[in-house]
């Protein structure tokens, strides 16, 4: 016989109204369309997160929730995608499947999923725009040219690591070490309007990120010699803010 809690289940989860705003946003299914994305093929991902969302502690609090309304609705939804989605071993394996760029993607997405959802308000309608993948065009049009002269300068680059790391050889150094440093010599010297500092600063991040844990030392090490290099060599060309920490000595060169 049914029970009094199956006559009249709680709806919380099934009438979620961000749910409802995404099902609905035209930005949102045209980008699905035009990717062809669906979980038609893995559908057992879909099922394997369900079974652990309705045993989830935050699940049941928000199940028993009251009142019902848009900013609880909110809540739930970023916690479920940066918390349980975000932590699943089953989603990340069968994303690194469908393609090797997701093994340190997640915790990016997931981010800027959350800013996207925290945008969201109760009357957002079916045009509301999602979190572009860039700032803005210009970002984008920053990485396309970084990325055009990197390849452009990759032997240049690979020449002044080589100079400059002592008892190593450019093959015995790890490949995405490699990579972050010739991306950071091509930006200073191909982006005058950028100070050295900052660029120094961003790629040491990033080797930590995407790198070995010893990986941002050696970069920083062998980063400051090139630029030694490069400025008794007289190759700087910066202006204005890019003049930014550089010495009057450096700025003459």
């Amino acid at each position: 016989m049914p029970t009094a809690e199956d006559l009249n289940p709680q709806r919380w989860f099934v009438d979620n109204i961000v749910i409802n705003q995404l099902r609905k946003n035209l930005s949102f299914r045209n980008y699905i369309a035009s990717k062809k994305l669906s979980w038609s093929n893995y559908s057992h991902i879909p099922r394997l997160l369900y079974n652990k969302m309705i045993v989830w502690d935050v699940y049941g609090e928000y199940m028993k929730s009251d009142p019902h309304n848009y900013i609880s609705d909110k809540k739930f939804i970023i916690k479920l995608i940066t918390g349980l989605f975000s932590e699943s071993e089953d989603l990340q394996a069968n994303l690194e499947e469908q393609s090797i760029y997701w093994n340190d993607d997640m915790e990016y997405i997931s981010a800027m999923v959350e800013k996207t959802l925290k945008k969201f308000k109760a009357d957002s309608g079916e045009n509301t725009p999602l979190m572009p993948l860039f700032k803005n065009e210009e970002d984008e049009e920053f990485v396309k040219i970084l990325f055009r002269k990197a390849v452009l300068h990759s032997k240049k680059c690979s020449e002044l690591i080589d100079k400059n790391t002592t008892n190593w050889e450019v093959e015995r150094i790890a490949l995405m070490d490699i990579l972050v440093m010739q991306l950071a010599i091509t930006e200073i010297l191909e982006f005058p309007e950028i100070p050295v500092r900052v660029t120094l600063n961003e790629y040491i991040e990033i080797a930590k990120y995407y790198c070995t844990s010893k990986s941002s030392t050696f970069v920083n090490g062998i980063l400051d010699n090139i630029v030694k290099e490069i400025r008794d060599d007289g190759l700087f060309n910066k202006f204005g803010r890019g003049l930014v920490g550089e010495s009057l000595t450096d700025e003459n060169q």
